[in-house]
C-alpha cells in the first residue's frame, strides 16, 4: 500500500513560486491548488493557467486537485452564474492535468429544508462535471449541507458519481464524532484533508496533537491514497476569501514557512509511526 502527500502551498506563502519552493523543500510531490500569488485558482483564465502549469512542470511538481469554492455559496444565491464558473474551473482542471476538483454543498442555515435545492444543485455540477470529464470531491466543510456525517453520507447517495474528501477537524469543529464519520464514510472517501482541531475551543493544532484521531485515520487507510495537508496553522493571506469564519490558533509560528514546515513533520511522524516508510517520495508499507 502507498500513501502520496499532496498540500495547499498557499498556506507556505501568497507567492507561487515560494509555494513550489516549500513543497520541494518538504519533499511534498503533488498540490492541492487553491491561492496563486493571492489570486483563487477559480478566477484564472486559461492563459494564465497555462503559465503556472509551465511553472509547476519546471519545479517537478504535479497538481493533485483543484481546490475550487465551488458549493462555497448560499443555496438561495444564483446558481447560473456558479454553473459558469465552475464550467471554466472544469477547464482549468484539464489545462493543469488533474481530474479532481474539490466542491462544497452550499451554506444553508436549514440543511432539512433545503437538501432538495443541494441535491439538484449538486447533480447538475456533477453532470457538468462529467460532460468534462472531471471528478468532483466533496469536502465536509463547517456551515454547509455536507458538514456532518448522515449527511454526507446521504449526498453520496443522491448524487451518483460524486466522491468524497474526509477533513477530521472539519468534523472536530462541527462537534461531530470522528468514529461515527469514519464507520459512515471511510470505505467511501476519495482522499483526506490533513488538519486537525480540538473540541473543546475549535483551536486548530498539528495532525495528532487534537481531536481529530489523525492516527487512527491514517492507521485505517487500506487502499492507495493522497493525503493533502491543509495545516491552518497560521493566518495566511488570503485565507478571508476562503472560508468566512475565523481562523483559531493555539499554536503560535513566525511565519507561514514555518507553520507550513510544523505541520508536514507532524504528518511525517504519523505514518511513520504506522509504519510507513518514505522512497522516492512515496510512503509504503
Amino acid at each position: 500500500m502507498k500513501i502520496q502527500l499532496s498540500a495547499f502551498a498557499d498556506e507556505a506563502s501568497a507567492d507561487f513560486k515560494k509555494q513550489i519552493a516549500a513543497l520541494q523543500r518538504e519533499r511534498i510531490p503533488y498540490i492541492e491548488l487553491r491561492g496563486l500569488d493571492g489570486r483563487n485558482v477559480a478566477d484564472l483564465d486559461e492563459k494564465e493557467a497555462e503559465k503556472y502549469r509551465r511553472m509547476l512542470d519546471e519545479g517537478g511538481i504535479a497538481v493533485w486537485s483543484i481546490g475550487s469554492p465551488l458549493g462555497k455559496i448560499g443555496i438561495k444565491d444564483d446558481f447560473s452564474e456558479h454553473l459558469r464558473k465552475a464550467e471554466n474551473v472544469f477547464r482549468l482542471a484539464e489545462i493543469f492535468g488533474t481530474r479532481r476538483v474539490r466542491v462544497f454543498s452550499f451554506y444553508t442555515d436549514n440543511p432539512e429544508r433545503d437538501e432538495e435545492e443541494v441535491f439538484a444543485r449538486m447533480r447538475a455540477m456533477q453532470e457538468l462535471a462529467e460532460r468534462c470529464g472531471v471528478v468532483l470531491c466533496h469536502e465536509n466543510e463547517k456551515e454547509i449541507y455536507g458538514d456532518l456525517p448522515a449527511r454526507n453520507a446521504k449526498l453520496l447517495e443522491k448524487v451518483p458519481g460524486l466522491r468524497y474528501v474526509f477533513d477530521p477537524a472539519n468534523y472536530v469543529q462541527c462537534g461531530a464524532d470522528i468514529e461515527e464519520a469514519l464507520a459512515l464514510l471511510e470505505d467511501k472517501t476519495d482522499y483526506y484533508h490533513i488538519k486537525d482541531a480540538l473540541y473543546d475551543t475549535a483551536e486548530v493544532v498539528p495532525a495528532g496533537e487534537g481531536d481529530g484521531r489523525l492516527r487512527r485515520v491514517v492507521a485505517g487507510i487500506r487502499k492507495d491514497t493522497v493525503l493533502t495537508l491543509e495545516p491552518h496553522l497560521a493566518v495566511f493571506e488570503g485565507y478571508a476569501q476562503i472560508d468566512r469564519t475565523q481562523l483559531k490558533n493555539k499554536y503560535a509560528y513566525s511565519s507561514s514557512e514555518e507553520a507550513f514546515s510544523a505541520a508536514a513533520a507532524a504528518l511525517r511522524g504519523i505514518l511513520r509511526e504506522n509504519s510507513f516508510a518514505e522512497e522516492n517520495g512515496i510512503w509504503k508499507k
